[in-house]
């Protein structure tokens, strides 16, 4: 169980942004009865995402290298860069952008912002989950 739970931990993380970001929201502002209701709801959504982005990446790090280990693991050696950006992405978004998005601050720029720094984290994730799930070299 120990080696698998690297890519659990990556699966949680590349799948709870791929659910909430790309499924769950989008159907929100489809089917709530104003985006401002569908917006505060995202919002929330996208706040709670960000605490398993975290909890995710987080573990990931711890499980990078074995107690009194010289080296990594094999799987952490292509990846921690991804993890570490991923990670920073997910902060970054929740601290700096999203409350601008609130705030209603030139909404176009910051929602955009907030979108490319999602994808480059959902990008991450993947990287690290592909990572994680290789055979061992």
């Amino acid at each position: 169980m120990p080696q698998r739970l690297p890519a659990v931990a990556a699966a949680l993380w590349w799948g709870s942004l791929t659910v909430v970001g790309f499924l769950v929201v989008p159907l929100l502002f489809v089917h709530l009865p104003t985006p401002a209701m569908a917006g505060r709801m995202a919002a929330t959504l996208f706040a709670a995402q960000t605490w398993v982005s975290v909890a995710c990446t987080a573990l990931l790090l711890v499980l990078a290298k074995r107690r009194h280990a010289e080296v990594e693991e094999p799987w952490a050696s292509d990846v921690l860069v991804w993890v570490i950006v991923g990670m920073l992405l997910a902060l970054l978004v929740q601290f700096g952008v999203s409350p601008r998005i609130v705030a209603k601050q030139d909404l176009r720029l910051w929602h955009s912002v907030g979108t490319v720094m999602y994808a480059v984290q959902w990008f991450c994730a993947l990287r690290v989950l592909w990572r994680t799930c290789a055979p061992q070299r």
